[in-house]
């Protein structure tokens, strides 16, 4: 979407005894493969060991795309899960479920399955939804606090008490492109996605992640994106939140969106970055690895 257009007790036989050693704390729950409640299968990535970040992926991106920080952060003792959503890279496309309820129960299915608690979750574009969702659906019992990085909510349609959204014909116009020519609309838009300095290669590199996703997903996601209003919804977040995002995001302007889910959840703390667009996960990935690592330390 663009206004301009992812933690022996060894048996001993000596005659003297031995001081005892302490048990080893259980390696964290690692699951082979993650099932929703319909049956839906997600793929996920887990990598290092530690506290528990979650990386939830915006619309069409994946898991591939929080590469950058699960490399870093990995190696300073945070655990990296990412997973796809459905209908998204190596997750089964069902053909159903791409509403917001749904993609919530599928964070619950990652959640559970993995035994995760305390966990940090970073929340990017279209996710800062899912998360909204989750936690007023499931409760915060396994959160410890959120980021949500370049968000999309609270609300993103024109209505009577939403004036500064965007005009529902917009996005109609824009999911009818999609299904003509996707890869050319990609190609069009990529560039105010990042800034003039990210390499061609990178670009092509996020492209071709998002043509991973089934077009089902791209169109359907985005209807559950812009169509769902969580303005009451965030006022009733009591967690820690970072809400982070560039003052260049053409994609989702702060001012509609950062500034108010901000201003929304009790408490919530804004970071603006200067010069950053949309894929600041990209762009501006040293500081914002190092705001994450601060935050789930703090």
């Amino acid at each position: 979407m663009n206004r301009r257009n992812i933690l022996a007790l060894g048996a001993t036989a000596t005659v003297l005894p031995l001081r005892a050693q302490a048990a080893p704390e259980p390696r964290p729950h690692r699951a082979a493969q993650i099932v929703a409640r319909d049956g839906t299968k997600l793929f996920h990535r887990d990598w290092g060991e530690g506290a528990p970040m979650v990386f939830m992926a915006g619309w069409t991106l994946t898991s591939e795309a929080w590469a950058y920080q699960a490399a870093d952060l990995s190696d300073q003792g945070v655990r990296c899960i990412a997973y796809d959503r459905r209908g998204h890279g190596r997750s089964d496309d069902p053909g159903r479920g791409y509403d917001i309820d749904t993609l919530a129960d599928d964070l619950d299915s990652v959640l559970t399955t993995l035994h995760l608690r305390a966990v940090t979750i970073v929340a990017h574009s279209m996710a800062s939804g899912e998360i909204t969702r989750y936690l007023t659906r499931h409760g915060a019992g396994r959160v410890a606090r959120v980021v949500y990085l370049a968000p999309t909510t609270p609300f993103l349609t024109r209505t009577a008490d939403n004036p500064d959204g965007a005009p529902a014909a917009y996005f109609e116009r824009a999911r009818k492109t999609w299904k003509t020519d996707f890869p050319r609309w990609l190609d069009d838009n990529t560039d105010p996605f990042v800034t003039p300095q990210t390499s061609t290669g990178m670009k092509d590199w996020i492209k071709s992640i998002m043509l991973t996703c089934s077009m089902q997903a791209v169109v359907e996601c985005n209807k559950s994106m812009v169509g769902t209003d969580f303005r009451r919804e965030l006022t009733k977040i009591s967690l820690p939140c970072l809400v982070i995002q560039g003052d260049r995001d053409v994609s989702a302007p702060l001012p509609l969106t950062g500034q108010r889910t901000a201003q929304l959840i009790p408490g919530a703390r804004l970071v603006v970055y200067e010069g950053a667009p949309h894929g600041l996960f990209v762009t501006h990935m040293d500081r914002l690895n190092a705001d994450l690592l601060a935050f789930a330390k703090a």
